[in-house]
């Protein structure tokens, strides 16, 4: 009888990642990273409500939110991923200002160009007055 065998408990998702990884901090890595996909995928869902109007048959009922903070927590979940959604400061579509000016003038020499100038006589905003009235 001494042979007999436990029949084996059922382990969750948990109990079989701690199983196969013996390592503590690596543990902690990977439920951190699962910590992380579920606050974004949260936080990326409420954005997503806030955004798009449900049909009434759902029978829910719009929410009027700032969705300020919540973008906040989304972009900084990005970014513990890695991912970036702004730009520097002082650069034009990730082109610096030295570089785009060196682009103008590249272009500048390469391309043919035309300069049309337009003379007007002053423009006057007011009241129309004929030079018999005065």
């Amino acid at each position: 009888m001494a042979d007999e065998k436990k029949p084996e408990e059922k382990k969750g998702v948990l109990g079989k990642l701690k199983e196969s990884i013996d390592d503590k901090e690596e543990q902690l890595a990977i439920l951190s990273t699962f910590v992380r996909l579920g606050i974004l995928i949260w936080s990326g869902g409420i954005l997503t409500l806030a955004y798009i109007k449900l049909p009434p048959a759902l029978g829910i009922p719009e929410q009027k939110l700032d969705p300020t903070f919540i973008a906040s927590v989304f972009t900084g979940v990005l970014a513990t991923f890695g991912v970036q959604a702004g730009k520097k400061a002082g650069a034009a579509g990730g082109i610096s200002k030295a570089d785009l000016q060196k682009l103008i003038d590249a272009a500048a020499q390469t391309a043919p160009s035309q300069t049309i100038r337009i003379e007007q006589p002053p423009l006057v905003l007011g009241p129309k007055t004929d030079a018999k009235d005065s």
